[in-house]
Protein backbone atom coordinates (compact mmCIF):
# COMPACT_ATOMS: atom_id res chain seq x y z
CA UNK A 1 0.00 0.00 0.00
CA UNK A 2 1.05 3.62 -0.53
CA UNK A 3 2.30 5.82 2.26
CA UNK A 4 0.52 9.06 3.14
CA UNK A 5 1.90 12.16 4.85
CA UNK A 6 -0.42 13.45 7.59
CA UNK A 7 0.69 16.37 9.76
CA UNK A 8 4.33 15.37 10.07
CA UNK A 9 3.93 11.60 10.01
CA UNK A 10 4.40 9.18 7.14
CA UNK A 11 1.93 6.32 7.57
CA UNK A 12 0.40 3.48 5.60
CA UNK A 13 -2.73 4.66 3.81
CA UNK A 14 -4.80 2.17 5.84
CA UNK A 15 -3.56 3.81 9.04
CA UNK A 16 -3.85 7.45 7.94
CA UNK A 17 -6.06 9.42 10.31
CA UNK A 18 -7.37 12.96 10.65
CA UNK A 19 -9.48 14.29 13.49
CA UNK A 20 -13.27 14.20 13.21
CA UNK A 21 -13.05 17.81 14.41
CA UNK A 22 -10.84 18.89 11.53
CA UNK A 23 -12.54 21.90 9.94
CA UNK A 24 -11.93 20.50 6.49
CA UNK A 25 -14.11 17.51 7.35
CA UNK A 26 -16.71 19.55 9.23
CA UNK A 27 -17.38 22.31 6.69
CA UNK A 28 -14.98 21.79 3.79
CA UNK A 29 -12.69 24.55 5.07
CA UNK A 30 -9.51 24.08 3.10
CA UNK A 31 -7.71 24.11 -0.24
CA UNK A 32 -5.99 21.52 -2.37
CA UNK A 33 -3.85 20.93 -5.43
CA UNK A 34 -3.65 17.92 -7.72
CA UNK A 35 -0.18 17.69 -9.25
CA UNK A 36 0.78 15.37 -12.08
CA UNK A 37 3.45 12.80 -11.19
CA UNK A 38 5.32 12.50 -14.48
CA UNK A 39 8.29 10.14 -14.85
CA UNK A 40 8.61 9.97 -11.08
CA UNK A 41 8.65 13.70 -10.35
CA UNK A 42 5.97 16.38 -9.94
CA UNK A 43 5.28 18.58 -12.95
CA UNK A 44 4.95 22.37 -12.54
CA UNK A 45 4.98 22.06 -8.74
CA UNK A 46 6.02 25.68 -8.18
CA UNK A 47 2.96 26.91 -10.08
CA UNK A 48 0.72 24.61 -8.06
CA UNK A 49 2.18 25.83 -4.77
CA UNK A 50 1.70 29.45 -5.85
CA UNK A 51 -1.96 28.72 -6.57
CA UNK A 52 -2.28 26.91 -3.23
CA UNK A 53 -1.00 30.08 -1.54
CA UNK A 54 -3.61 32.13 -3.40
CA UNK A 55 -6.42 29.77 -2.42
CA UNK A 56 -5.41 29.79 1.25
CA UNK A 57 -5.11 33.56 1.20
CA UNK A 58 -8.60 33.82 -0.31
CA UNK A 59 -9.93 31.56 2.43
CA UNK A 60 -8.12 33.65 5.07
CA UNK A 61 -6.16 30.58 6.14
CA UNK A 62 -2.47 30.55 7.01
CA UNK A 63 -0.03 29.77 4.22
CA UNK A 64 1.87 26.49 4.60
CA UNK A 65 5.64 26.76 4.19
CA UNK A 66 6.69 25.45 0.78
CA UNK A 67 9.71 23.69 2.23
CA UNK A 68 7.40 21.67 4.47
CA UNK A 69 5.21 20.73 1.51
CA UNK A 70 8.23 19.80 -0.62
CA UNK A 71 9.64 17.63 2.17
CA UNK A 72 6.26 15.92 2.56
CA UNK A 73 6.07 15.21 -1.17
CA UNK A 74 9.64 13.90 -1.28
CA UNK A 75 9.00 11.57 1.66
CA UNK A 76 5.94 10.10 -0.03
CA UNK A 77 7.54 9.77 -3.48
CA UNK A 78 10.55 7.98 -2.01
CA UNK A 79 8.39 4.92 -1.37
CA UNK A 80 6.42 4.76 -4.62
CA UNK A 81 6.74 1.87 -7.06
CA UNK A 82 5.15 3.74 -9.99
CA UNK A 83 6.31 6.68 -12.11
CA UNK A 84 3.03 8.12 -13.43
CA UNK A 85 0.32 9.26 -11.06
CA UNK A 86 -1.26 12.11 -9.18
CA UNK A 87 -0.12 13.90 -6.05
CA UNK A 88 -2.86 15.40 -3.90
CA UNK A 89 -1.84 18.21 -1.51
CA UNK A 90 -4.60 19.12 0.96
CA UNK A 91 -4.47 21.91 3.54
CA UNK A 92 -7.35 22.50 5.95
CA UNK A 93 -8.18 24.94 8.72
CA UNK A 94 -7.16 22.36 11.31
CA UNK A 95 -9.06 21.70 14.54
CA UNK A 96 -12.37 23.53 14.64
CA UNK A 97 -15.85 23.57 16.16
CA UNK A 98 -18.88 21.72 14.82
CA UNK A 99 -19.90 24.74 12.78
CA UNK A 100 -18.61 27.44 10.45
CA UNK A 101 -16.62 29.41 13.01
CA UNK A 102 -12.90 28.82 13.33
CA UNK A 103 -10.65 28.19 16.32
CA UNK A 104 -6.99 29.25 16.52
CA UNK A 105 -5.34 26.16 15.09
CA UNK A 106 -2.42 24.88 13.09
CA UNK A 107 -3.47 23.93 9.56
CA UNK A 108 -3.62 20.26 8.66
CA UNK A 109 -1.39 19.11 5.79
CA UNK A 110 -2.00 15.86 3.95
CA UNK A 111 -0.06 14.58 0.92
CA UNK A 112 -1.31 11.45 -0.79
CA UNK A 113 -0.62 9.82 -4.15
CA UNK A 114 -2.31 7.38 -6.50
CA UNK A 115 -1.18 5.75 -9.73
CA UNK A 116 -2.46 7.35 -12.91
CA UNK A 117 -5.49 5.51 -14.16
CA UNK A 118 -6.19 5.50 -17.87
CA UNK A 119 -6.91 8.99 -19.21
CA UNK A 120 -9.11 8.79 -22.28
CA UNK A 121 -7.67 10.29 -25.43
CA UNK A 122 -10.87 12.27 -25.99
CA UNK A 123 -13.73 13.62 -23.87
CA UNK A 124 -17.49 13.61 -24.15
CA UNK A 125 -19.01 16.54 -22.28
CA UNK A 126 -22.46 17.68 -21.23
CA UNK A 127 -23.60 21.11 -20.07
CA UNK A 128 -25.26 20.87 -16.65
CA UNK A 129 -28.34 22.88 -15.63
CA UNK A 130 -26.69 24.56 -12.63
CA UNK A 131 -24.68 27.75 -13.36
CA UNK A 132 -21.53 28.80 -11.57
CA UNK A 133 -21.82 32.05 -9.64
CA UNK A 134 -18.96 34.15 -10.99
CA UNK A 135 -19.52 36.63 -8.13
CA UNK A 136 -19.31 34.09 -5.28
CA UNK A 137 -16.94 34.28 -2.33
CA UNK A 138 -14.92 31.26 -3.48
CA UNK A 139 -14.47 32.19 -7.14
CA UNK A 140 -10.97 31.40 -8.33
CA UNK A 141 -10.09 29.40 -5.20
CA UNK A 142 -9.34 25.68 -5.40
CA UNK A 143 -11.16 24.67 -2.25
CA UNK A 144 -12.05 21.22 -0.95
CA UNK A 145 -15.77 22.13 -1.10
CA UNK A 146 -16.35 19.96 -4.18
CA UNK A 147 -19.83 18.54 -3.59
CA UNK A 148 -21.25 20.68 -6.42
CA UNK A 149 -18.74 19.12 -8.80
CA UNK A 150 -19.52 15.61 -7.55
CA UNK A 151 -23.24 16.13 -8.20
CA UNK A 152 -22.57 17.58 -11.67
CA UNK A 153 -20.23 14.76 -12.62
CA UNK A 154 -22.72 12.11 -11.50
CA UNK A 155 -25.38 13.88 -13.58
CA UNK A 156 -23.34 13.73 -16.81
CA UNK A 157 -21.97 10.24 -16.15
CA UNK A 158 -25.58 9.03 -16.13
CA UNK A 159 -25.86 10.53 -19.63
CA UNK A 160 -22.73 8.76 -20.92
CA UNK A 161 -20.52 11.87 -20.72
CA UNK A 162 -17.28 12.07 -18.77
CA UNK A 163 -17.04 15.77 -17.93
CA UNK A 164 -19.58 18.30 -16.73
CA UNK A 165 -19.54 21.79 -18.25
CA UNK A 166 -20.83 24.82 -16.36
CA UNK A 167 -22.16 28.09 -17.70
CA UNK A 168 -22.10 31.11 -15.39
CA UNK A 169 -24.91 33.37 -14.23
CA UNK A 170 -24.20 35.77 -17.11
CA UNK A 171 -24.95 32.98 -19.59
CA UNK A 172 -21.37 32.48 -20.72
CA UNK A 173 -19.20 29.37 -20.77
CA UNK A 174 -17.33 28.96 -17.47
CA UNK A 175 -15.44 25.67 -16.90
CA UNK A 176 -15.63 21.93 -16.40
CA UNK A 177 -16.03 20.21 -13.05
CA UNK A 178 -12.30 19.54 -13.00
CA UNK A 179 -11.02 21.23 -16.14
CA UNK A 180 -10.84 24.38 -18.22
CA UNK A 181 -12.50 24.61 -21.63
CA UNK A 182 -11.14 25.96 -24.92
CA UNK A 183 -13.02 26.39 -28.21
CA UNK A 184 -11.75 26.90 -31.75
CA UNK A 185 -13.64 28.99 -34.29
CA UNK A 186 -11.81 29.35 -37.59
CA UNK A 187 -8.21 30.18 -36.69
CA UNK A 188 -9.04 31.57 -33.23
CA UNK A 189 -8.57 29.58 -30.01
CA UNK A 190 -10.48 30.99 -27.05
CA UNK A 191 -11.03 30.19 -23.38
CA UNK A 192 -13.22 32.02 -20.85
CA UNK A 193 -11.45 34.78 -18.86
CA UNK A 194 -11.00 34.36 -15.12
CA UNK A 195 -13.73 36.96 -14.63
CA UNK A 196 -16.17 34.37 -16.01
CA UNK A 197 -15.69 32.46 -12.74
CA UNK A 198 -13.36 29.69 -13.89
CA UNK A 199 -10.34 28.43 -11.99
CA UNK A 200 -6.91 29.59 -13.13
CA UNK A 201 -5.85 26.11 -14.22
CA UNK A 202 -2.12 25.41 -14.40
CA UNK A 203 -2.40 23.70 -17.78
CA UNK A 204 -4.75 26.45 -18.96
CA UNK A 205 -2.10 29.04 -18.10
CA UNK A 206 0.63 27.12 -19.91
CA UNK A 207 -1.52 26.77 -23.03
CA UNK A 208 -2.21 30.51 -22.99
CA UNK A 209 1.51 31.23 -22.65
CA UNK A 210 2.68 28.80 -25.32
CA UNK A 211 0.02 28.97 -28.02
CA UNK A 212 -2.17 31.40 -29.95
CA UNK A 213 -5.04 30.88 -27.47
CA UNK A 214 -6.59 33.98 -25.92
CA UNK A 215 -9.21 34.78 -23.29
CA UNK A 216 -12.67 35.93 -24.32
CA UNK A 217 -16.24 35.43 -23.13
CA UNK A 218 -18.08 32.66 -24.98
CA UNK A 219 -21.90 32.58 -24.82
CA UNK A 220 -22.97 29.14 -23.60
CA UNK A 221 -25.43 28.95 -26.51
CA UNK A 222 -22.42 29.03 -28.86
CA UNK A 223 -20.85 26.00 -27.18
CA UNK A 224 -22.23 23.49 -29.64
CA UNK A 225 -21.27 21.83 -32.93
CA UNK A 226 -22.06 24.06 -35.88
CA UNK A 227 -21.08 27.20 -33.96
CA UNK A 228 -17.58 26.02 -33.04
CA UNK A 229 -15.09 24.02 -35.08
CA UNK A 230 -13.07 22.31 -32.33
CA UNK A 231 -13.01 22.15 -28.55
CA UNK A 232 -10.72 20.75 -25.88
CA UNK A 233 -10.27 20.47 -22.12
CA UNK A 234 -7.17 21.15 -20.05
CA UNK A 235 -6.17 20.02 -16.57
CA UNK A 236 -3.13 18.72 -14.72
CA UNK A 237 -4.13 15.09 -15.28
CA UNK A 238 -5.87 15.40 -18.67
CA UNK A 239 -3.19 17.60 -20.20
CA UNK A 240 -4.82 18.77 -23.44
CA UNK A 241 -7.79 16.53 -24.25
CA UNK A 242 -9.91 16.81 -27.39
CA UNK A 243 -13.69 17.06 -26.99
CA UNK A 244 -15.49 14.76 -29.43
CA UNK A 245 -19.08 15.14 -28.20
CA UNK A 246 -21.04 18.05 -26.71
CA UNK A 247 -24.48 17.15 -25.35
CA UNK A 248 -24.40 13.97 -27.43
CA UNK A 249 -23.48 15.70 -30.71
CA UNK A 250 -20.20 15.03 -32.52
CA UNK A 251 -17.35 17.54 -32.63
CA UNK A 252 -14.41 17.16 -34.99
CA UNK A 253 -10.86 16.82 -33.71
CA UNK A 254 -9.12 19.58 -35.64
CA UNK A 255 -5.58 20.63 -36.47
CA UNK A 256 -5.31 23.47 -33.94
CA UNK A 257 -6.27 21.22 -31.05
CA UNK A 258 -3.79 18.58 -32.20
CA UNK A 259 -0.99 21.16 -32.52
CA UNK A 260 -1.63 22.61 -29.06
CA UNK A 261 -1.76 19.09 -27.60
CA UNK A 262 1.52 18.09 -29.27
CA UNK A 263 3.28 21.27 -28.13
CA UNK A 264 2.07 20.84 -24.56
CA UNK A 265 3.20 17.22 -24.39
CA UNK A 266 6.63 18.27 -25.64
CA UNK A 267 6.80 20.96 -22.96
CA UNK A 268 5.80 18.46 -20.27
CA UNK A 269 8.48 15.99 -21.34
CA UNK A 270 11.28 18.55 -21.58
CA UNK A 271 10.64 21.08 -18.79
CA UNK A 272 10.00 20.08 -15.18
CA UNK A 273 9.14 23.58 -13.92
CA UNK A 274 7.75 25.61 -16.85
Amino acid sequence: MALVYVNGSLVDEAEARISTFDHGLIVGDGAFETVLLFDGRPFALKRHLARLDASLSGLKLARVDHARVNDAIDSVLEHLDYQQGRIRITVTGGHGPLGSGRLPSEPSLVVATAPLTEVHENAQVEVVPWPRNEHGALVGLKTISYAENAVALAYVNARDADEAIFANIAGNLCEGSGSNVFVVIGDEVTTPPLAAGCLAGITRGLVLEHSIAREHDIPIDDFQPGRIDEAFLTSAIRGVQSITKINGHDVLIGPLTLKIKEDFETLRREVREP
